[in-house]
């Protein structure tokens, strides 16, 4: 979910397409739990808490190695424009869609709100190379270890280091997940510099399952945009059927 690269990585893709996958069934865990289809606890169940927490970590990373496959050959910035244009959009519509759904738990700062933020700020670290993973891994300890209530006025929020988790359904803060992105953004320097790994990575495997998981990485944002739509819509028609309406 970044700016298209010149060349597409079939590795990057697949990954991307596994995070897909992941996230989709999460949410379709969520979308019954919420239509009263079976009993999840999202809130406080460590195997949901840590599902989420790696599902987003798989998703970030691929952010940073994203940045580095889209400024290798420098920046095409009116494809990058447009691309944030329409991540910048799509978040919009989610936080409206939220509010409507969920009301005083609307997503105010998710995971596409801090994608547009992570895909500006990380053009400062490009070139950073192995500075990044020391950041990266100080971003993420920092707020292991440190929260000020400071941080819990409502206008800082999106910043992270908070005392407590914001009512929200899908909160993803500045703090700790760029410290994701900026790791990526190393691993992407490490793994697509090297000509010899750049070139093992980029062959394009026949694997049907491989390929099929390729081509839903390439489509992520499409997919994370309808997929909601039509899960909640399917629960909504299954369990309204039976009582005539």
């Amino acid at each position: 979910m970044i700016a298209q690269t010149r060349q597409r990585f079939q590795f990057v893709d697949v990954m991307r397409g596994l995070a897909v996958i992941l996230m989709v069934v999460y949410h379709f865990s969520y979308d019954l739990s919420y239509f009263g289809l079976a009993s999840f606890d999202f809130y406080e169940d460590r195997f949901w808490l840590n599902s989420r927490t790696f599902i987003l970590s798989l998703f970030l990373l691929l952010v940073g190695v994203s940045l580095v496959l889209a400024t290798r050959n420098g920046i095409n910035w009116h494809a990058y424009g447009r691309r944030l244009g329409v991540l910048i959009l799509c978040a919009a519509l989610i936080s409206v869609a939220s509010y409507y759904m969920f009301t005083e738990r609307m997503i105010f700062f998710g995971v596409l709100h801090f994608i547009v933020l992570a895909s500006v700020l990380g053009l400062l670290f490009i070139r950073l190379y192995w500075l990044n993973a020391v950041l990266g891994v100080t971003v993420v300890m920092l707020d292991a270890f440190y929260s000020n209530t400071y941080f819990d006025q409502p206008h800082l929020q999106w910043i992270g280091l908070m005392t407590y988790k914001p009512p929200t359904e899908d909160y993803v803060p500045l703090l700790p997940w760029f410290g994701v992105v900026l790791f990526g953004v190393f691993l992407g320097r490490l793994l697509f510099t090297s000509r010899t790994l750049a070139s093992m990575l980029g062959r394009q495997g026949r694997n049907p399952f491989a390929r099929l998981l390729a081509l839903t990485g390439r489509h992520s944002l499409l997919v994370y945009m309808v997929h909601q739509p039509l899960l909640i819509g399917a629960l909504w028609l299954i369990t309204r059927w039976p009582n005539g309406s």
